[in-house]
């Protein structure tokens, strides 16, 4: 099982997993789900690794350093602690 953490809580998924909808149970606040406002995006302050690399959407938006787009994410295993 892979796990999501803010400085608040943490929550648990299944290795391979999309982690928008428990990014949603965290309190990430989204807007059209598709990659092309942001809304979603967070700073990943441990575990950055663990991602799968940038989709064509994150790069589309110049995401640089640790900042992901949790609507178009994934997870391969472990852990990773987000701000938003």
């Amino acid at each position: 099982m892979a796990k999501i953490k803010t400085a608040e809580q943490e929550l648990e998924l299944p290795d391979g997993s999309p982690i928008k909808e428990t990014c949603r149970e965290l309190g990430v606040p989204f807007g059209c789900e598709s990659g092309l406002c942001a809304t979603c995006e967070v700073e990943v302050i441990e575990g950055y690794d663990t991602l799968g690399p940038l989709n064509e959407r994150e790069q589309e938006r110049g995401l640089e350093g640790n900042h992901r787009l949790c609507c178009q994410c994934v997870i391969h295993s472990g852990e990773i602690t987000i701000k938003f």
